[in-house]
């Protein structure tokens, strides 16, 4: 079971924009691109000063999304 991503107003998926993969609304950093960061140790600050095109509230929402995702598997 997958969460539903269409229902996160931050992100978006496009076809012919990074290879259809979820991307940050209005940019071209793909989501994986956060989770891949903060599995590799970086904090949310340190993507956020790398990444300075996605806003927090996007990436807070993100995270929300996920963690009510797994709470309603539990």
């Amino acid at each position: 079971m997958m969460p539903d991503w269409s229902a996160c107003p931050a992100i978006e998926c496009h076809p012919r924009k990074i290879g259809g993969a979820w991307a940050f609304t209005g940019t071209r950093v793909p989501v994986y691109a956060l989770f891949e960061n903060l599995e590799s140790g970086a904090t949310v600050k340190e993507f956020l000063d790398w990444y300075p095109e996605v806003e927090s509230w996007q990436v807070e929402s993100v995270l929300k999304h996920a963690t009510d995702f797994f709470k309603a598997v539990d």
